[in-house]
């Protein structure tokens, strides 16, 4: 069957980080702070779809006709963005993702509306293209779409990483990537051939509980997998009135904790089912392990806990 029909395509994955390096044999973009997704536009429609292969129109109408944005038939690749005070902000696109209730999805869209920005093109007309070195996929999605307040199309540098990775730490932007130029696309998998160049270090972590503190500040317990282990990774604090504690909070509880071996501080700790995603951001790592100036960004619903595994 044709690859346009049968959906479910799993974008291709970042192999490494590194620090910034210059290089003629790679381009550079900036790293946006959003959802990955593919998207599958012809004539009639638009469905943008995330890692999942979740559906995701219903949570950006805004986005519903950017289909006629483009002159052929094509699966693209790229991110969900949501801008606000000038930049990518994850929590805005992380909320819309999770709001079910029609009016306030409108409300949102209206507020702060999403856009697609695309980076790469996986399918042209009537045929698949990811045999294609990367140049060639760029001036194929330069030439298919016409861009518009909703859908862009990614910028990139040549040669130049470590100036322009300076450039993304100077206004706080969460980092760059850097691709090989003769590159195929291979659908989910990690290759070295896409590098992560961050400055923002950010990871995904498994919502394992929570401790009520004073003042309306919630401490989420998180942890990571390590092949089948659930190992404990420390706590992050957040507000008590976030939707996102919401959520938390009407998970089914546990008895008991999920690890086994769990530090003392976690006496009065509410447990949940590990069945929640959050993405935390940090400055650094220390030597044990921990997180130095965490800092709660949200939920996910396009990773599962047990993609949350400790590096």
């Amino acid at each position: 069957m044709d690859l346009f029909d049968i959906k479910g395509i799993k974008p291709m994955l970042i192999g490494e980080m590194q620090d910034a390096f210059d290089s003629p044999s790679y381009i550079y973009e900036l790293k946006l702070d959003g959802h990955r997704c593919i998207v599958y536009l012809d004539n009639d429609s638009t469905d943008i779809r995330n890692k999942r292969d979740v559906k995701l129109i219903s949570k950006v109408p805004e986005l519903s006709n950017i289909h006629k944005q483009v002159k052929k038939r094509c699966i693209l690749d790229g991110e969900l963005i949501v801008i606000k005070d000038g930049k990518p902000d994850f929590f805005e696109i992380q909320r819309r993702s999770v709001l079910g209730n029609t009016f306030k999805i409108q409300l949102a869209a209206a507020k702060l509306p999403a856009t697609f920005t695309a980076f790469d093109i996986l399918y042209y007309d009537d045929h698949q293209v990811m045999d294609l070195p990367l140049m060639q996929r760029k001036k194929l999605l330069e030439k298919v779409v016409k861009e518009n307040e909703r859908i862009a199309i990614s910028r990139y540098i040549k040669q130049q990483g470590i100036q322009f990775y300076k450039l993304a730490k100077q206004n706080e932007l969460e980092g760059i990537v850097a691709k090989r130029k003769d590159s195929k696309y291979y659908q989910d998998k990690k290759t070295k051939d896409w590098i992560k160049i961050k400055y923002l270090l950010d990871d995904d972590f498994v919502v394992c509980g929570y401790i009520l503190k004073r003042k309306g500040v919630i401490s989420i317990v998180l942890g990571q997998y390590s092949g089948k282990q659930l190992l404990y990774k420390g706590h992050v604090t957040m507000g008590l009135s976030s939707e996102d504690f919401k959520v938390i909070e009407s998970t089914p509880k546990l008895d008991s904790h999920p690890f086994n071996d769990l530090p003392t501080g976690n006496n009065n700790a509410v447990w949940i089912e590990p069945s929640l995603v959050c993405v935390v951001k940090f400055m650094m790592k220390t030597a044990s392990g921990g997180l130095r100036q965490p800092v709660f960004k949200g939920l996910r619903n396009d990773k599962t806990p047990k993609e949350c595994i400790l590096k």
